[in-house]
């Protein structure tokens, strides 16, 4: 079943504006510790930053909260498997809202090119009992 979709589309230019403009304090406000180092193992980290940046906001949208009171950008992290596909892992806020909402997954697809990043996240919850065995 699925519990929500969402869906963001990020400038890499504002992205990098902001990182120039707030640098480190900017980075640790909205990213974890891995995902700052992820992105910044490449030559240009914007991009990277970008749809990390998005498949927040993504997940956010797909619980239907937005990030605020409910979800922050701490309580979303973006990881990669070894295969180079993102997942998402839910912290605080993030894992209680899964659980609340009967979620047990969040699939994550990212992309990016020079000027945009983008991401798709969609919630999968349990299965609900079919009509018969009610």
């Amino acid at each position: 079943m699925i519990v929500g979709v969402g869906i963001d589309l990020v400038e890499v230019a504002r992205v990098a504006r902001a990182c120039d403009r707030f640098g480190d304090r900017f980075l640790r406000r909205l990213f974890l510790e891995e995902e700052i180092r992820y992105c910044q193992s490449f030559a240009d980290p914007s991009p990277h930053l970008a749809a990390r940046f998005a498949a927040k906001e993504a997940v956010s949208k797909a619980f239907g909260t937005g990030i605020g009171p409910h979800l922050g950008w701490q309580d979303i992290e973006v990881r990669r498997r070894e295969s180079g596909q993102p997942y998402v892992v839910l912290h605080g806020k993030g894992a209680r809202l899964l659980e609340a909402r009967g979620g047990r997954l969040v699939h994550l697809s990212l992309t990016h090119t020079e000027s945009h990043a983008a991401a798709v996240a969609v919630i999968e919850g349990v299965q609900e009992p079919s009509i018969a065995a009610r």
